[in-house]
């Protein structure tokens, strides 16, 4: 099941969270809602690769549990037009390694990662993960670093850039740990993949993340 993610032509603000996005924010659009961010739709981890590269696009589809289409209105052509693909960003890595000579991949993933350092903000990208650490002591090494980037990266529209979460508010910290665990430890791409409804789909893996928050804590 593919999912659709629009570029919004003007300003939006989440239908769940209530959070101002902005212009030309990203947005999925729920029937009698309205548009839902990202975050609240669940596909905020997902790495977004434009349009351009049909065999990398097919095989990044191909090996990504998840995915979305990334579409923007066109007021020349009166129509939505595809920008490219938010996929899975093991499943890119592995297409990369199909459809590139190794020196190729090497080069993409420096621009990549040369790329989303920029969008990174170190000092507040520390202090996120002190407090993911503070509040989770037990969770895996590392984890609270791998947390704390997903969710401060900036134009993201993730949880770590609002408001709440950059004054380190521990809902805000719980809620960043809680997307991590959904989305890394349990079927939940799975079942939204399978055509399951985010908010059924959260319930089945509800127990499941209860139980891992509790060793972590």
């Amino acid at each position: 099941m593919d999912f659709k993610v629009f570029i919004a032509s003007g300003d939006a603000t989440c239908s769940e969270c209530n959070q101002d996005l902005g212009r030309h924010a990203w947005i999925t659009l729920v029937e009698d809602q309205g548009p839902v961010c990202l975050s609240c739709a669940d596909l905020d981890h997902l790495e977004f690769l434009p349009s351009g590269n049909a065999a990398l696009t097919r095989r990044a589809g191909k090996y990504s549990t998840l995915k979305a289409i990334v579409l923007q209105w066109s007021r020349s052509r009166k129509r939505y037009e595809r920008q490219g693909t938010l996929v899975e960003e093991a499943a890119l890595a592995q297409a990369e390694e199909e459809c590139l000579a190794d020196a190729d991949v090497r080069a993409r993933r420096r621009e990549r990662d040369e790329e989303r350092r920029e969008r990174l903000d170190q000092t507040y990208i520390g202090q996120f993960s002190e407090q993911v650490r503070a509040l989770f002591p037990h969770c895996p090494p590392g984890r609270e670093q791998a947390i704390a980037e997903h969710a401060c990266e900036k134009y993201s529209g993730r949880v770590g850039r609002s408001a709440s979460a950059k004054a380190l508010d521990e809902h805000a910290i719980n809620l960043a740990v809680t997307a991590h665990i959904r989305h890394t430890e349990t079927e939940y791409d799975t079942l939204l993949a399978q055509g399951y409804d985010r908010f059924d789909a959260r319930q089945v893996v509800r127990g499941q993340i209860d139980e891992i928050l509790e060793t972590w804590k």
